[in-house]
């Protein structure tokens, strides 16, 4: 199990590759949404903005997020980071039921060139 400091980390990490992204990844990362990303072994939180293609103003809070983000993903610790890692395939956790993303259908198409 991952701590809370190498989740943020790892989630810093997905920032710097999404701002370092091109074409049709950079125009899907260029939403500006609420984001939220739930750490159940955890039981963590972690809050922000998707913003000019970055993850903005991360907290992080005990337990489940106090609002409803636009964007939400809810998985484990070790999860996060080898879908960071490049050790995950998004579609396959997903499928899987390991990882789970909730937003509305129009995020979630423009989403899909991310994953």
């Amino acid at each position: 199990m991952a701590n809370a400091e190498e989740c943020r980390e790892a989630l810093e990490q997905l920032s710097r590759n999404m701002a370092r992204s091109t074409g049709d990844v950079r125009k899907a990362a260029a939403l500006d949404r609420s984001l939220s990303c739930r750490i159940t072994d955890l039981d963590l939180t972690f809050t922000g903005r998707l913003r000019d293609g970055r993850i903005q103003d991360v907290v992080s809070a005990p337990g489940a997020p106090a609002e409803r983000a636009e964007i939400r993903l809810t998985m484990s610790s070790d999860d996060l980071l080898a879908l960071v890692g490049g050790r995950l395939n998004f579609a396959s956790a997903w499928v899987g039921g390991r990882v789970r993303l909730e937003a509305s259908i129009r995020d979630l198409l423009r989403l899909r060139t991310l994953l």
